[in-house]
């Protein structure tokens, strides 16, 4: 562990204290996870806010006309929500679970983007009825469908084309979307885009107004985004040459990478956008196109450093030269990401944060499963059992992810602000899990 450094990718602002405790928003975490109970996860709304404040100044102080928009896969929530509105930000959707989040939070939906590979009739209907202000076409079944539901219910809809770049953006097979061998997209070099954007032209009831791609999560390079903006601009133009499609509006989706480690070199909001947006004025001179409106889509690198998960330690089993257990009260339940996606994390015992890393261990999990380890050979003040450990940069996809494996309940969440807190997602009880069962 690289001592202190840790500090930068705890939610901003956290420090120590002076008898070695992990604060954040001047709250003694130890405290506060002995009052709530273990596994908690603990959310900053300072750094919610001013992650969120920094994305929309980054973009928009180098593009005139642009729409931030959080991935609510990353993590739904209806507080979170209100939080990020309050802050300008639409929502990127994929199910009508979380259209109904949305809408739970008493949101105006026309800032928010349907997405999603699969949408049955009964989600499209339902975005229809709500006000969605964007459905993402993502293949021609989908297509047809939404055209049958326009009609029923003679409405008309705005739409993208999410369409397939063939990009490799050079992060994790199971987290890339924008390659041709994908499930993700319309794919624009076999010819089925531009079908599709004929068909919708032809319609009375869908609005064509952009494009739309996504090329994976997390990306760490930059020159995915270029390449497959090129691709869609060129596409662009052609369709404007051939069937007088206007691209209107044009999204290149998010995957915005986030620290997860310390060494993790992550290029900036500021730097993204710069890519980004230049790439996009300089293709409209070169092709002779009119600057469409431009949305982004973070998830991860919104909520994913706002969000620690605290555990409270138990068995360490000790395997003379090979390796040293420290089993925590979690694992896999609320966290599946290391397990099947190999991710990295960094971890701290939150009431020795000074003390020397004397021992390297493993973190594992309560599940039954070997694969349940959360972090794998870490270096850390030698761990005693019912100790408390926190893990930074647990704000994306952990909770988002979680399951009931073992029957397991679900950990508690609270929202930190200003040397205060409140529940945002309460505890699941054993009566949560068994209501559910039928006899």
């Amino acid at each position: 562990m690289p001592g202190s450094d840790i500090l930068n990718i705890f939610p901003i602002g956290s420090n120590v204290t002076s008898n070695g405790h992990l604060s954040i928003s001047n709250i003694d975490i130890a405290e506060l996870a002995t009052e709530r109970g273990t596994p908690l996860y603990i959310f900053d709304e300072n750094t919610i806010r001013t992650t969120a404040k920094r994305f929309k100044k980054a973009f928009s102080d180098r593009y005139s006309d642009v729409q931030i928009v959080y991935a609510c896969k990353a993590w739904s929530n209806v507080a979170i929500l209100q939080i990020l509105a309050e802050e300008g930000l639409g929502f990127d959707v994929v199910s009508g679970e979380e259209i109904s989040t949305v809408e739970a939070a008493e949101l105006n939906l026309d800032k928010t983007f349907f997405h999603g590979n699969n949408k049955s009739r009964s989600e499209l209907l339902q975005a229809v009825v709500a006000g969605v202000g964007r459905i993402v076409v993502d293949n021609s079944y989908e297509l047809d469908l939404l055209e049958e539901v326009l009609q029923e219910t003679n409405r008309t809809q705005e739409i993208l084309f999410r369409v397939s770049p063939g990009v490799d953006p050079h992060t994790h097979q199971k987290t890339t979307t924008g390659v041709l061998d994908s499930k993700f997209g319309i794919p624009i070099e076999t010819g089925e885009a531009e079908k599709i954007i004929v068909k919708a032209m032809e319609s009375d009831h869908i609005i064509p107004k952009g494009l739309h791609f996504h090329l994976g999560s997390p990306i760490f390079e930059l020159s995915p985004y270029k390449k497959a903006i090129e691709i869609a601009f060129d596409f662009a133009s052609k369709m404007k040459q051939a069937h007088g499609f206007i691209m209107e509006e044009f999204s290149p989706g998010g995957g915005f990478a986030s620290k997860y480690l310390v060494s993790d070199q992550v290029p900036d909001p500021e730097v993204y956008a710069d890519t980004i947006c230049n790439q996009i004025r300089d293709l409209c001179v070169s092709l002779d196109l009119e600057l469409p409106k431009l949305s982004i889509e973070p998830g991860r690198s919104i909520i994913s450093r706002a969000g620690i998960a605290v555990y409270r330690t138990g068995v360490i089993k000790e395997i003379p030269g090979i390796r040293t257990y420290v089993s925590v009260d979690g694992g896999m339940g609320d966290n599946i990401r290391p397990a099947i996606y190999d991710s990295k994390y960094e971890a701290a015992l939150i009431t020795r944060m000074g003390e020397e890393e004397t021992k390297i261990v493993t973190i594992s999990g309560k599940y039954c499963e070997s694969g349940d380890i959360l972090v794998k050979d870490y270096n850390l003040p030698a761990p005693h059992p019912n100790e408390l450990l926190a893990i930074p940069a647990s704000g994306a996809y952990s909770l988002a992810m979680a399951s009931n494996y073992n029957s397991s309940r679900k950990p508690e969440a609270v929202l930190l602000k200003e040397g205060a807190f409140r529940v945002i997602r309460r505890r699941e009880t054993i009566e949560d899990i068994l209501k559910f069962d039928v006899v």
